[in-house]
């Protein structure tokens, strides 16, 4: 397994879930294990872990769980 170089993701890079689909927004990293998500339709930012990005590429960044994984895990901030 590839490691992840966390310089390598970008503010605003999208996040795609492991089925392919978009779960969000790059906002910034949050400490050193954290990625913060843009504001969703709610006004909610989200946190997930890092532990979650399984590659990063084309200006996104690729999760390797699913999108019902991430939005029943992640974290509102």
């Amino acid at each position: 397994m590839a490691t992840i170089n966390v310089n390598d993701i970008t503010k605003h890079a999208d996040v795609i879930a492991s089925c392919g689909t978009k779960v969000g927004t790059v906002d910034h990293l949050d400490g050193s294990d954290k990625l913060k998500l843009t504001r969703n339709e709610e006004g909610s930012h989200h946190l997930i872990p890092l532990s979650w990005v399984s590659e990063i590429k084309d200006n996104q960044v690729l999760l390797n769980v699913d999108s019902e994984e991430v939005k029943n895990k992640w974290v509102a901030v």
